[in-house]
């Protein structure tokens, strides 16, 4: 047996990113959303685990949203606005 290939049209990895990034626009519409990971793992259909990963490479790879680590109680907190946030 051999391990699963991925598909020829997307990279499995890149359809996870988009999946989470579409997610937190929906989320975000209104200007800004709270969450961890744990929480919308079942929403997005990924580990808590994978949306860890996946959001360290959105914060650097999506122009639209700001994604910054807002606190850290028993799991990470992430804040994401639709806008850059002033600085």
């Amino acid at each position: 047996m051999s391990a699963a290939t991925p598909s020829a049209e997307e990279p499995p990895e890149a359809s996870k990113a988009e999946r989470l990034a579409s997610f937190l626009r929906a989320e975000a519409a209104d200007g800004e959303t709270y969450f961890k990971a744990k929480f919308i793992a079942d929403d997005v259909g990924l580990s808590p685990k994978e949306i860890g990963a996946l959001i360290v490479q959105l914060r650097e790879s999506t122009s639209d949203l700001e994604i910054e680590r807002w606190s850290y109680t028993g799991a990470t907190t992430w804040r994401v606005t639709t806008e850059p946030a002033e600085r």
